[in-house]
């Protein structure tokens, strides 16, 4: 049977303990890997794996020994309680060997808890798992999650006191991360929040962010914005060294004061502007943003998209020139134009 991605997270979190399977699949293996570690939990407890109730079967070993998923679904262990069968990595190449395991199931053995990456719409692992009476099959797919999964993150982790601010600024980041680093984060603010009965602050959330070379990307943008031409080759040698490569900065730039003109051009003023800027920031982000956009102005900003929109052009022509001299160049005309 197919599970919707509207139902999936909710039985993710509670899994009917009587069914033969699930089939978890999708291209991105951290957000497969959470929903399988998550349901896997449900199915068997947080003591399940230590108590040898969780079989776990690489796809390559079942390859090449058919017999081990049928001898883990039948399998009784020392300990009472539900078992889970768990196939990593499966393909349309297992099935055969999978179909075999499942018509042999009955109850009270393992449920069968399967993962794939992508799966096509004609892939026949897929259609075992949808035509099949007492099993689902669901589809990950990289959309940001749903209020409803944060708000269950957050229950999970511990955080109760939550604020809109806060839930709108924890909202964009689950956007700007991967789904792991989400998760890891909001497992810091937990800890940091241990005790502290407090409302979570926008500010709290952006101490607990996990920093990147996007990071990086946005130090050397603020650094021009405000003007401050002396930092920028030692910040760019960094990132230069971090692999990051002279378009990507093009277009973070191009990025960063396009959101600096949207602000300062709203008719409202840039107090006005920040607040319609999709998805939302907060914090000392926003803060920066608008300080920067009031100082630059809109036909300034323009001047600066100019100047980025003409490296772009160059970066990208065939033209045999320095990369990242060409952009540091931009970077330091910008700087000045910011000191005007």
């Amino acid at each position: 049977m197919k599970l919707s991605t509207r139902d999936a997270p909710a039985y993710f979190r509670k899994p009917d303990p009587v069914k033969t399977g699930l089939l978890i699949y999708g291209s991105d293996a951290m957000r497969v890997a959470l929903r399988r570690q998550e349901v896997i939990k449900a199915l068997i407890g947080p003591e399940g794996e230590e108590e040898m109730r969780l079989a776990r079967i690489p796809a390559a070993d079942l390859r090449k020994d058919p017999a081990l998923l049928s001898d883990a679904i039948k399998a009784q262990g020392f300990f009472p309680g539900p078992r889970v069968a768990f196939v990593e990595d499966a393909g349309d190449g297992l099935a055969d060997t999978i179909a075999a395991a499942l018509s042999d199931w009955k109850d009270g053995d393992a449920q069968v808890i399967v993962t794939a990456g992508q799966l096509a719409a004609k892939s026949r692992l897929r259609k075992l798992f949808e035509d099949h009476p007492n099993a689902y099959a669901t589809g990950i797919y990289d959309d940001p999650p749903s209020r409803e999964e944060i708000e269950a993150a957050l229950s999970a982790a511990g955080l109760r006191n939550i604020p809109s601010d806060a839930m709108g600024a924890l909202t964009a980041l689950s956007r700007q991360i991967d789904p792991g680093d989400f998760r890891q984060t909001l497992e810091k603010i937990a800890l940091y929040k241990l005790g502290d009965d407090t409302p979570l602050t926008p500010d709290e959330i952006a101490l607990s962010a996990p920093a990147s070379i996007e990071a990086g990307i946005d130090d050397v943008l603020n650094i021009a914005a405000e003007g401050k031409p002396q930092e920028i080759g030692p910040v760019l040698r960094r990132l230069e060294a971090q692999g990051v490569g002279a378009v990507a900065l093009c277009i973070g730039a191009n990025r960063h004061f396009r959101t600096l003109h949207t602000v300062a051009s709203d008719p409202g003023g840039p107090g006005s502007g920040i607040g319609k800027l999709r998805p939302p920031v907060f914090g000392p982000r926003r803060d920066r943003i608008q300080r920067q956009a009031s100082h630059w102005g809109m036909y300034k900003l323009e001047r600066a998209l100019g100047l980025l929109l003409d490296t772009d052009l160059t970066l990208r022509s065939a033209a045999n020139v320095p990369d990242m001299a060409v952009m540091e160049r931009t970077l330091l005309k910008i700087a000045g134009l910011a000191r005007r």
